[in-house]
């Protein structure tokens, strides 16, 4: 991996927590920087098809202010856990999940990416993409998968 950072995408979930968590150890382990990155990526639904979406009302009117917001609260977390000398960068893309994912991880040529899996199991499973999976099998570095 040598010094290149990690980069953690992050949905403000509380399984993207979790992996973040991981990151922080990783980066902490191998002395290098932490990209944080949030994707927006809004259902494409209309509202009178009756599918009610839970969530704060701000993230669907100014998604990229409240995404923006969120990872500013993030990163004054991350960086009391990471040694002294070593960065939280963040980054807000908007468009396909896993695409965007990629295209981050080649343009910053990260060393590693640490990702949070979904859990779903069975019909579920098929039913959901699975994002940290299609990461795992197109990234050209190391994908570390957090359940």
């Amino acid at each position: 991996m040598g010094t290149h950072d990690i980069l953690c995408p992050i949905d403000f979930s509380e399984t993207s927590t979790h992996a973040l968590g991981y990151a922080v150890e990783m980066a902490s382990l191998y002395k290098v920087n932490i990209r944080l990155l949030n994707v927006m990526s809004l259902p494409n639904v209309a509202p009178d098809f009756g599918i009610v979406i839970n969530g704060p009302t701000e993230q669907f009117q100014d998604p990229e202010a409240y995404a923006n917001d969120k990872i500013k609260q993030i990163v004054a977390e991350v960086r009391e856990q990471m040694p002294r000398g070593l960065m939280v960068h963040t980054n807000v893309r908007s468009g396909g999940v896993v695409e965007q994912i990629l295209e981050e991880a080649d343009e910053q040529k990260v060393g590693m990416i640490v990702i949070a899996s979904n859990g779903l199991t069975g019909l579920s499973h098929l039913l959901n993409p699975n994002v940290a999976e299609a990461i795992a099998n197109q990234a050209k570095c190391p994908v570390l998968v957090v359940k």
